[in-house]
């Protein structure tokens, strides 16, 4: 804990509540020793404010305190919990007038926690804390994005050694979560995206290709229902995300071969139609993300295209069936609103915007705020009311999800004001967190190096690469040459080392501390270890065998120690076994390379071969390095992860 949240936490605040509705009171009541305050009977006169809680039908919060009195009127239980936070931060001020109004411009909003495509699912502790911020922050809705993160019942296989949430886990959160006003909602797959479940044999006559169902398959359905049935089972609420995004090859695997080619429009509604009426025999509302509608107008599956929309696609949203419009590409207002109205033809839309955290360890902050500030202001002036703020794990979660919190809190502060104050939104959160709204900022760097210009907007994720490339072989070398990066990180772990006092939430910054402190030596390492061999430098290729490369390796031991320890503190544990397989690897690929240049050195190898390879720019792309992604892509232009081609699959 650091020292600003300890002097926070070190005032204790009494509160005499003279009302407070019996649905609030086990919130307040978990809320109390986190937040530093204590409940009181008024009648003792021995508070720092006695407190009225009333209902109100208005869409808005209000709040006034005055000579020790105070006066929270609410329509909703996140709206009331908001205030009842802002209330406790301004008697921890000193405050004795105070007086907040704030419209509620969104009925529902809140984050949905991807927690399957990382291998990182949040464990129940931290949902449980997350949920509490959330309450604090007024946001009042919550999904667990789980492709194959839950368990079914007569599926064995469906997240088999893969760390998932049990019916009881589920049911737990969702019971907590209700006692603050906050609805979870589950969120799955019953179309793409199950490349994790498809992998077993036992389901290959359900699948069109490695990572989507066979429609039209009766098996199909029969899973569907059973996904269907264990994913929301454990949930108060009736509605359900039932995914269906990004579903690219649809049609053209086992599909084409038992029915022959057929428009993708005409599978999907084919597909659609089935599902949507599992969820109805189920008493379910359910909403799906919208990308296919658009894709299949397009032979560039386009999903921001203005193709002209024809008649018979319109009409065939099944009724009570809701779209999910994903967006976090764009940062004009205008080109977001255009994109409702689109929607709107199909009726009324959710929106989805991103915390950019899914790239690598890097959170891209200013990107987010940028989009996420257009987006959220064309939903105002098209009145769009439920907004989700889709948080994903693409290719590893290296980046924690305590990176989103700060995001959080801009997502909220967008639900209370038409125009959002970003100096507002950074007192909200170090308040609430008893942290630093500017050192989070600071990881922002951790991918803008020099020349990376500043707001990152073509996403180059430079760590991600650097410190997982292989030091012999570094694919992407060329696009880092000339560039003093061992400079920029050398610097920046100085700079987080002294932000992590004012920031407190210490194994998070641990790891990008420890990150930055390898970095300042691995960033440069492959480039420079290349140039002493070219130039038939002996001496400076005997000190990296002696000495650069065994430091760089106990830099990254500690590194994964950090790591580790964030992990298991936040998620379940497995999941951490791909890290430790990266690790593993770059810690062997290291201590290869020190064996490899000690035989050449002695004369033992005549070449070192990967140094001999000509560099050339990662994809093609000149600097630095795009969307760089994928891991097997990474280290190695051979083939990590060996699959059979493609038609084998089929049959």
């Amino acid at each position: 804990m650091n020292s600003k949240r300890e002097k926070i936490m070190d005032k204790k605040i009494r509160i005499g509540f003279e009302s407070l509705p019996e649905e609030y009171v086990f919130g307040v009541n978990e809320l109390a020793a986190e937040e530093g305050f204590e409940t009181v009977v008024p009648s003792d006169g021995d508070c720092d404010a006695k407190v009225c809680v009333e209902k109100t039908d208005k869409k808005e919060l209000s709040l006034t305190l005055s000579s020790g009195k105070a006066l929270i009127r609410s329509p909703e239980p996140s709206a009331f919990f908001r205030a009842l936070g802002r209330l406790v931060s301004a008697l921890k001020a000193g405050e004795s007038e105070f007086c907040v109004n704030e419209p509620i411009l969104f009925d529902s909003i809140g984050p949905m926690f991807d927690v399957s495509q990382g291998n990182a699912v949040i464990n129940v502790r931290t949902v449980k804390k997350i949920i509490r911020k959330m309450a604090l922050m007024g946001l009042n809705m919550l999904m667990l994005y789980c492709e194959d993160s839950y368990d079914v019942e007569e599926e064995p296989y469906f997240g088999y050694m893969r760390s998932r949430y049990s019916y009881g886990d589920m049911k737990e959160l969702d019971g907590y979560a209700a006692r603050f006003g906050i609805e979870m909602i589950p969120c799955i797959q019953t179309l793409a995206h199950l490349q994790s479940v498809l992998r077993w044999k036992e389901y290959k006559p359900i699948a069109d290709d490695p990572d989507t169902l066979l429609v039209g398959e009766e098996k199909t359905y029969e899973f569907i229902r059973r996904v269907i049935e264990s994913a929301s089972a454990p949930f108060t609420s009736r509605r359900i995300h039932i995914g269906m995004d990004e579903a690219m090859m649809l049609g053209q695997g086992n599909y084409l071969k038992k029915h022959g080619l057929k428009k993708r429009s005409e599978i999907l509604m084919e597909h659609l139609k089935r599902v949507v009426a599992i969820t109805g025999e189920l008493g379910l509302e359910p909403m799906m993300w919208s990308d296919m509608f658009m894709r299949v107008l397009n032979e560039k599956s386009d999903y921001y295209s203005n193709e002209a929309i024809p008649d018979e696609l319109k009409s065939a949203v099944p009724e009570g069936l809701r779209l999910v419009y994903w967006d976090y590409y764009h940062d004009k207002s205008d080109f977001y609103g255009g994109f409702i109205d689109r929607h709107r033809v199909f009726g009324e839309p959710v929106f989805a915007g991103g915390i950019w955290t899914w790239l690598g360890f890097g959170p891209n902050y200013l990107k987010t705020i940028k989009n996420t500030d257009a987006a959220l202001e064309a939903c105002k002036t098209k009145g769009v009311k439920e907004v989700i703020a889709t948080v994903w794990g693409d290719n590893g979660t290296e980046c924690s999800v305590v990176a989103t919190l700060p995001m959080l809190q801009l997502f909220a502060e967008h639900r209370f004001a038409r125009v959002v104050d970003k100096e507002a939104v950074k007192r909200r959160f170090d308040a609430l967190f008893g942290s630093d709204f500017d050192a989070f900022m600071l990881l922002q760097k951790i991918d803008e190096v020099p020349g990376v210009p500043e707001g990152n907007e073509r996403d180059f994720n430079s760590s991600k690469p650097l410190l997982w490339q292989d030091v012999l072989a570094g694919m992407c070398d060329l696009n880092f040459s000339g560039i003093e990066l061992d400079a920029h990180y050398e610097n920046l772990c100085k700079t987080l080392e002294e932000a992590k006092t004012k920031a407190g939430f210490g194994s998070f910054f641990d790891v990008y501390i420890e990150l930055c402190r390898t970095l300042s030596v691995k960033a440069e390492a492959g480039i420079r270890l290349r140039k002493a061999y070219l130039d038939g430098d002996k001496k400076t290729l005997a000190e990296f065998a002696d000495f650069i490369l065994p430091d760089l390796i106990a830099r990254v031991g500690k590194l994964r120690e950090a790591h580790m320890k964030h992990w298991f503190e936040i998620y379940k544990p497995l999941g951490w076994d791909i890290f430790d397989m990266r690790y593993g690897s770059l810690l062997i690929r290291l201590d290869s390379a020190v064996r490899e240049i000690k035989a050449y050195l002695s004369g033992e190898l005549e070449t070192i071969s990967e140094l001999d390879e000509k560099r050339l720019f990662y994809n093609s792309e000149e600097k630095f390095v795009h969307y760089a992604n994928y891991y097997g892509k990474l280290v190695s232009a051979g083939r990590i992860d060996p699959r059979p081609h493609y038609p084998h699959f089929l049959g």
